[in-house]
């Protein structure tokens, strides 16, 4: 019987990304509404993340995903940004 939901199995970039922007997401709204040191740290740790990710998209996914994808990033970046 396989295991449909095995967290270990590698990801597609797309999925990749994806997932480090919805986590980005959360991290900022939570240090918007708790800005404080330890907030804006992980914020800030989730953008990096999801910078790798959408990098890694480049080349192996469609161009619209990949535009859609850096948008997200640029909004979370300017919401991060209106913090500090």
């Amino acid at each position: 019987m396989k295991n449909q939901g095995n967290s270990m199995q590698p990801q597609n970039p797309n999925a990749q990304a994806q997932q480090s922007l919805d986590h980005l997401h959360n991290s900022v709204a939570m240090a918007q509404s708790h800005p404080d040191a330890q907030m804006i740290q992980q914020a800030e740790n989730s953008l990096e993340k999801a910078e790798r990710s959408v990098a890694q998209m480049e080349g192996e996914s469609k161009p619209q995903a990949v535009q859609l994808a850096q948008s997200e990033l640029r909004e979370e970046q300017e919401n991060l940004q209106s913090l500090q």
